[in-house]
């Protein structure tokens, strides 16, 4: 049995078993830990590959991925000066319905 395999079975057994176990803004901070982490290992994938690849972007990743911008400035991330990642992070139900949001997502998911 693989190790997927069991922990499945093992949430399947616990009376918490489901997707909505951890709050939106806690879903939010994880998040932005998790990128903010891969982002200091090494650059993001470049958000025009992204997009090319069919990956989701919000309103203003497809803005930056639509500049004549210098190589490099399209793998930053944008969340980090973005007020969606202020209130997804600090609100309960926060107020952000931008398609291709996680922060969005996860309020809204």
């Amino acid at each position: 049995m693989t190790d997927e395999v069991w922990f499945q079975e093992l949430a399947e057994a616990t009376e918490f078993a489901g997707d909505d176990l951890a709050p939106a803004h806690l879903k939010s901070k994880v998040y932005s830990s998790l990128v903010t982490s891969m982002a200091q290992s090494g650059p993001l994938l470049d958000l025009k590959d992204v997009k090319d690849g069919g990956g989701h972007l919000c309103v203003f990743e497809q803005a930056i991925a639509m500049l004549p911008i210098e190589a490099g400035v399209g793998s930053t991330n944008p969340c980090r000066i973005c007020h969606a990642r202020v209130l997804g992070e600090r609100l309960r139900h926060a107020p952000i319905f931008w398609p291709g949001c996680p922060y969005s997502e996860f309020h809204n998911g």
